[in-house]
């Protein structure tokens, strides 16, 4: 915790880009791409190397960022029409009796902010306001979800709380108005602690981005290479008013992705392997940096292994409480790694790779073991689709470049007991999960549209 005698709980802002690629920053090794306030970030605090989310896609991605669990654990791992992310209209979304962070946060007195992309369900039970945040600003799902041959949806809604206020939204405009309000809300809760949560629209999940006309053109890197630099001047831009205001030392600031960069879309996860959407590292491995003036040591980088499922309780204890004691909660406390303290290792013994409702690999420690199926779906890859055992060291092959799984029996060994437990306890295609909860529903859901 901060060791400071602050009277005032920390404030708490989090960015999370869309489909951003783990190599896309400066700070992570891109060339041409200008990042100058997410790399003053890495500078003046953390930069984690090994940091994942829970799934290469959207949905999954962003239920266990919220509610501390594998989507798995909340039914939220694939759509109500069998698809890995849910759909304009969608009959699931996000159980109003699960406990956010956002919910945690506001019991403990603060004001909480959802600006940008939501996609965990677009019926009113299931929106951020519904979900423990005094305010939205954004979009319901993704931008490439808009009306065409073969799917009848709405034009993409843009929402404030939950009324439409434009339709189409106005997408090269964007990040720019989540900038804007961004701003705003930090003005006008500037005398108390707040949670802003900032879930980007860019780089999105168009092939062709939709940038804002100051940006447009000005990057080496094409439309994409824009789009990551708008994004950094928003970052620099928020972090502009807090110091403005007087919160900087007080305000915990987070930059991630929410998976990896697709393929073919101008992104990069060098130096891993693979895109977005699949379960290897360049799928789950996101860049994520972290600044707290004063708390988080500067110029720091952390090897050990976290993930968003973190957040729900370690952000509940820097608030004064704890994580919800009633359920599972699959993420760990980490501040200690957050301060640098020295020898401090990951709390994970093990960590899972799931595509939808399978199990593909498992983590522990150095090693990930793709555990051999011939029923592997959609894993975007080339040689493994045949369905074998793969065993990479990731310390020394981050690329996955080297199968070494008939070196290591007692490894292989280990990890795949582990991956039974993970199947007995979040399920399989083979089996029923004995430890989830179910998703919300809705019988007859409604499309979003200006009234």
């Amino acid at each position: 915790m901060n060791t400071r005698t602050d009277e005032r709980r920390p404030n708490i802002v989090v960015f999370f880009a869309d489909n951003l690629g783990y190599g896309d920053l400066g700070c992570y090794g891109h060339p041409v791409h200008r990042t100058p306030n997410i790399d003053a970030m890495a500078r003046e605090g953390m930069r984690f190397t090994d940091f994942y989310v829970t799934s290469g896609v959207c949905t999954p991605s962003r239920a266990s960022l919220l509610t501390g669990c594998y989507a798995q654990r909340v039914d939220m791992h694939c759509s109500d029409r069998g698809r890995a992310v849910l759909q304009p209209v969608a009959q699931k979304g996000l159980n109003p009796d699960e406990i956010t962070v956002a919910q945690v946060l506001r019991e403990q007195g603060y004001a909480t902010a959802c600006i940008g992309k939501w996609h965990l369900g677009d019926q009113p039970q299931f929106l951020p306001t519904r979900h423990g945040f005094d305010y939205w600003f954004g979009v319901p799902y993704s931008e490439d979800m808009y009306p065409r041959t073969g799917q009848d949806w709405p034009e993409l809604p843009l929402v404030r709380n939950e009324q439409v206020v434009e339709q189409p939204a106005h997408m090269p405009t964007i990040t720019e108005r989540y900038t804007e309000e961004s701003i705003r809300f930090i003005e006008a809760n500037r005398d108390r602690p707040f949670f802003l949560y900032v879930p980007q629209a860019l780089p999105g999940s168009v092939k062709i981005p939709e940038v804002g006309q100051r940006f447009a053109g000005r990057s080496g890197n094409w439309a994409y290479g824009d789009c990551v630099e708008e994004l950094d001047w928003s970052t620099g831009e928020v972090i502009r008013a807090l110091q403005w205001h007087g919160l900087d030392d007080n305000t915990l600031v987070i930059f991630l992705s929410d998976n990896g960069t697709p393929r073919n879309h101008g992104g990069s996860n060098a130096p891993l392997r693979h895109w977005g959407y699949s379960t290897w590292e360049g799928g789950m491995r996101v860049p994520c940096v972290m600044r707290w003036p004063g708390t988080i040591p500067a110029g720091v980088e952390c090897t050990e292994l976290a993930t968003t499922m973190d957040f729900m309780p370690t952000f509940a204890r820097m608030a004064g409480t704890s994580e919800p004691q009633d359920r599972v909660i699959d993420g760990h406390h980490i501040m200690p790694l957050m301060l640098g303290e020295e020898g401090v290792e990951s709390p994970y013994e093990a960590f899972f790779y799931y595509h939808m409702e399978q199990l593909h690999a498992v983590r522990s420690g150095r090693w990930k073991l793709f555990i051999p199926r011939d029923d592997r779906r959609n894993f975007h890859a080339d040689d493994s689709a045949t369905g074998e055992g793969l065993l990479f060291d990731l310390e020394r092959d981050p690329g996955e470049t080297t199968n070494v799984i008939d070196e290591h029996p007692d490894v292989v060994q280990r990890l795949t007991s582990l991956a039974e437990e993970a199947r007995d306890d979040l399920g399989d295609t083979d089996r029923e999960a004995t430890g989830r909860r179910q998703a919300g529903w809705v019988d007859n859901p409604q499309p979003m549209r200006m009234r």
